[in-house]
């Protein structure tokens, strides 16, 4: 469209606005103006890209590892929490009972092993007289004032105690086996009690409760929703030729709609190795203009640490990245943040 023709669309909107006054050269001068820009943009440099997109959050699913009754909820939607808070906590008495039953097995397992230690010195003792009478019977043997019968007697007995050692030694082994299987149990146990203790794995803002106190959940069921407030990211599309140039860690700009007064510093974080929006076919170099690269610009965890009350997911805006980081930002891209 010629210059003119779009002056004179501009001169008839600004007419058609309500409020107008002919007479008032300078509010015309400032409305055409702001339609100017309205319609025509903000001139960038060849090495901008820009692109609109929305603010989105890590989202992390608080879940329980095991089914059973939501005893108490803590999660308040929108509370920001620290990591390890608790957030909800599942209903143990089963549990607890079972944990009373496998202590008192720890016990009774501590008890057989010591036991089999006092039988084990007992049978040593045996083993020990046994071995004396035999000496003492092979040399009356051999000495003519015993008999060979006596002998082997004694060596019969010497043969029993060994056994009865080696008997005694494989129940202390069964016994100490024991106590393991039954310290283990205790663990495991102890372990999905404190599973039952639902904690933020990480600083953030609950997003949503999605369970109350008192309603019974399968394993692996979601109770609440909890927003990553460090891992704070806006994903747009770029042509490829700029998604060509892009590296990660290449400084960025986002700017939201509610607040379009602040410019926000981000960094290329991810560029996707596959072309969006791509036709079948690609075979001239228009086309292959057209083809669109998603890529991530992600705010720095510190900025947002200081600003996290302010963070919000789903908020709209236009993020703008730079091909050539020798391109100097123009002076309404430089980073400015609320204090």
């Amino acid at each position: 469209m010629p210059k003119h023709f779009l002056v004179a669309a501009l001169l008839a909107l600004s007419l058609a606005q309500p409020g107008f006054a002919a007479d008032n050269d300078q509010a015309l001068k400032s409305r055409f103006e702001a339609l100017w820009s309205k319609l025509a943009g903000q001139k960038l440099p060849a090495d901008i890209a820009t692109s609109n997109g929305r603010i989105e959050a890590q989202q992390i699913l608080i879940s329980s590892k095991l089914a059973g009754s939501v005893a108490e909820m803590f999660a308040v939607e929108g509370q920001i929490v620290d990591a390890g808070t608790v957030l909800a906590r599942m209903d143990t008495a089963a549990l607890d009972a079972e944990l009373v039953g496998s202590k008192a097995k720890v016990r009774q397992s501590l008890t057989s092993e010591v036991a089999a230690d006092a039988m084990i010195t007992q049978r040593q003792s045996e083993l020990a007289l046994a071995k004396q009478e035999y000496e003492r019977a092979k040399t009356m043997s051999e000495k003519g004032s015993g008999t060979l019968q006596q002998r082997d007697a004694r060596e019969s007995q010497l043969r029993v105690a060994e056994a009865a050692l080696k008997a005694a030694t494989a129940s202390r082994a069964d016994a100490s086996a024991a106590a393991e299987a039954a310290q283990a149990e205790v663990a495991r146990i102890q372990s999905q009690i404190d599973d039952s203790t639902l904690k933020a794995p990480t600083r953030g803002r609950i997003e949503y409760r999605l369970v109350q106190k008192g309603e019974v959940v399968s394993a692996g069921a979601p109770i609440a929703t909890l927003l990553d407030l460090s891992d704070v990211t806006m994903t747009i599309f770029v042509p490829a030729k700029a998604a060509g140039q892009v590296s990660l860690g290449d400084e960025a700009r986002i700017i939201l709609d509610p607040i379009p007064q602040y410019v926000i510093p981000a960094k290329v974080s991810f560029v996707s190795s596959e072309a969006q929006f791509t036709p079948k076919t690609v075979e001239t170099s228009d086309e292959r203009e057209k083809l669109m690269f998603r890529v991530k610009l992600k705010i720095a965890p510190e900025l947002l640490k200081s600003h996290e009350n302010q963070v919000k997911t789903g908020i709209r805006g236009i993020g703008y990245v730079r091909s050539n980081p020798a391109t100097a930002w123009p002076a309404e891209l430089q980073t400015k943040l609320p204090q």
